[in-house]
């Protein structure tokens, strides 16, 4: 009786466990709650971490890690030794438009075809 045919895939090696787990844009962008045009444009400007697998964008859990970290928000902490706040700033005085130096009144141009046909050219 013959034996079944077992793919190489499913056959557990000791590399198979080495290796990381590549996502798609679409996968990283549904984690980041993104468009998969945001994920691949900042790969393409090297703002973001990525792996280039030919000419395919691919990310492992690490590259996905440091992204949410490159884009998390902490909050304020005070300066320390700072004891008083800063004092807030007085507000600039504008010029009135009275007090303001006076200047020529802009005016439009008629449009072109108005111009040509005053001077009675022929089309």
């Amino acid at each position: 009786m013959p034996q079944p045919v077992i793919s190489p895939v499913s056959v557990p090696t000791p590399h198979a466990a080495a290796l990381p787990r590549l996502y798609l844009p679409v996968e990283v962008a549904a984690v980041l709650g993104c468009s998969a045009w945001w994920v691949k444009d900042r790969a393409r400007r090297r703002l973001i971490p990525f792996t280039r697998v030919g000419r395919a964008y691919r990310f492992t859990g690490e590259h996905l890690a440091e992204i949410i970290r490159m884009h998390e928000a902490r909050p304020v902490t005070p300066q320390q030794g700072a004891a008083t706040p800063p004092a807030p700033k007085a507000p600039t005085s504008r010029p009135s438009p009275s007090s303001a130096v006076p200047t020529a009144r802009l005016r439009a141009r008629p449009p072109r075809r108005v111009r040509q046909s005053q001077f009675g050219t022929a089309a």
